[in-house]
């Protein structure tokens, strides 16, 4: 599959500071700002600063330090919010994975029980 990263998205227009956020981590390859619609006590998106637009584009052409560095924005998210006793990483993809922004972003939820992920 081709990727064709659209650099108009707003995570990439918060990337260069066109638009503000509530920033909870950086690091420089990645950036980690509260959810503007919290679904849960808890709800950090964590993004990489590159051109991914969902999770197999940032696996298959990220970097090696890119995606430690992401990864380890993640775990420094899940301390500095305390959500010790369990959270929810999401990530959505494309359009059945019903992916809304087209920027590679990692959901971080926490902040209560939050029950099955999927009902059948």
């Amino acid at each position: 599959m081709d990727f064709v990263y659209d650099d108009q998205n707003i995570f990439a227009k918060i990337l260069r500071g066109e638009i503000p956020n509530q920033t909870v981590f950086e690091n420089d390859h990645a950036l980690a700002f509260r959810d503007v619609y919290p679904q849960a006590p808890v709800h950090v998106l964590v993004i990489p600063k590159g051109p991914y637009m969902s999770l197999d584009h940032f696996a298959r052409d990220a970097s090696a330090e890119e995606q430690v560095a992401f990864m380890q924005a993640i775990a420094e998210v899940c301390r500095l919010e305390g959500v010790e006793d369990g959270f929810r990483a999401v990530a959505n993809a494309r359009e059945d994975g019903v992916q809304e922004v087209p920027h590679y972003h990692l959901h971080i939820l926490g902040g209560r029980n939050l029950g099955r992920m999927l009902a059948k």
